[in-house]
């Protein structure tokens, strides 16, 4: 799938916009603050129908507008994603609205890479349990479905807890929200046990491919859905209770990142932090690639920041490979240098903000 051109009215700082794109590489230079990084969540939206930096809609509209729209023609298909102060965001494929929003999701596989992303390695287990079930649920649609389905209960029953504080609770209610919640808690957290397995090859190769040495990078999934979880999720409610929150479930799922048997966010430098999550993304890139047939788009922000030079011309040599890659998006402060990265490139088109 190929992006051909972009048209973005009142998207942040691009007003008024068109872009034409190349079907390989694809440098967006220009100074910092001109737009690089809000062209490129231009793109994510449309694959994902909301922004890659955590925007809200209504802070993505530029300012003193009302509504913003993003337009994309794709070699197969065109998508258009408006939103509107007031009113509920709107996909058209191909000039039809689907039933859901989520229905995009997996039809223009997608992988960005973001100045911010070691918050991956340093934060909490919700920014690696987002990237694995992104993973997940670009191929996988009866994945997504269950996690939007557990992700509402989840908020439901959250919502009942807090109201029924200090009183005796409603059981058969409970009960409901419960019945539906374990089965899908069970599925997803299955899924994701399953996905480590299948993924962790992916990253020890990319990883290598960036790093000349004998680090071994791996993945641990840690989580309490295990046999016994639907006994311990229900003699659980009296502290979810007082804890007013559900404290057990596919929600507390956590992946941790390993070097060398490890954890990464205690014992790896920068570097190595740097370098372990440009090898898990394109880790992702490859799955994707062998799981859907299809090549993702790949989104680089000011990738070449904070790497130095021989992991930059060891990620170019893996960049310029067709076989793995197809379309590429490059954001750049510094034009001379991806200028000279790719001066021998023909397959390469150069847009100056």
């Amino acid at each position: 799938m190929i992006l051909k051109s972009l048209r973005l009215t009142y998207f942040k700082n691009h007003p008024e916009s068109t872009f034409e794109f190349g079907e390989r590489i694809n440098c967006i230079l220009g100074k910092n603050g001109v737009g690089k990084t809000n062209l490129l969540d231009a793109i994510y939206y449309l694959s994902f129908t909301k922004s890659a930096i955590g925007s809200q809609d209504k802070l993505t509209i530029t300012h003193d507008q009302r509504a913003f729209t993003v337009f994309g023609t794709y070699s197969e298909m065109t998508t258009a994603l408006q939103f509107e102060k007031g009113k509920v965001k709107t996909l058209k494929i191909d000039g039809q609205e689907p039933e859901k929003l989520s229905d995009i999701i997996g039809k223009v596989p997608l992988v960005i890479v973001l100045p911010d992303d070691t918050s991956m390695i340093k934060g909490g287990s919700e920014e690696r349990r987002k990237f694995f079930d992104g993973a997940l649920s670009q191929f996988d649609s009866e994945y997504l479905k269950s996690l939007l389905q557990y992700n509402k209960l989840l908020k439901q029953r959250n919502s009942f807890l807090k109201q029924n504080e200090g009183r005796a609770i409603n059981t058969q209610l409970l009960d409901t929200y419960d019945d539906q919640l374990i089965p899908l808690a069970i599925s997803i957290s299955n899924k994701r046990s399953k996905l480590q397995e299948t993924f962790l090859p992916y990253l020890i190769k990319n990883y290598s491919d960036l790093h000349d040495g004998n680090e071994s990078p791996a993945l641990n999934f840690k989580s309490h859905v295990d046999q016994s979880f639907e006994l311990r999720f229900k003699e659980n409610r009296g502290k979810d209770q007082i804890m007013q929150r559900t404290m057990l479930g596919a929600h507390r799922d956590d992946f941790e990142f390993l070097l060398d048997g490890e954890l990464i966010k205690k014992f790896g430098s920068q570097g190595q932090q740097k370098t372990f999550i440009i090898a898990l993304k394109l880790a992702l890139n490859d799955f994707l690639r062998e799981q859907t047939g299809i090549k993702p788009l790949l989104l680089l922000d000011d990738i070449f920041d904070k790497l130095d030079d021989s992991r930059i011309q060891l990620l170019v040599s893996l960049l310029l490979n067709n076989e793995r890659f197809q379309q590429i998006f490059i954001t750049d402060a510094r034009k001379d240098r991806s200028k000279e990265l790719f001066k021998n490139e023909k397959a390469i088109n150069f847009i100056d903000l």
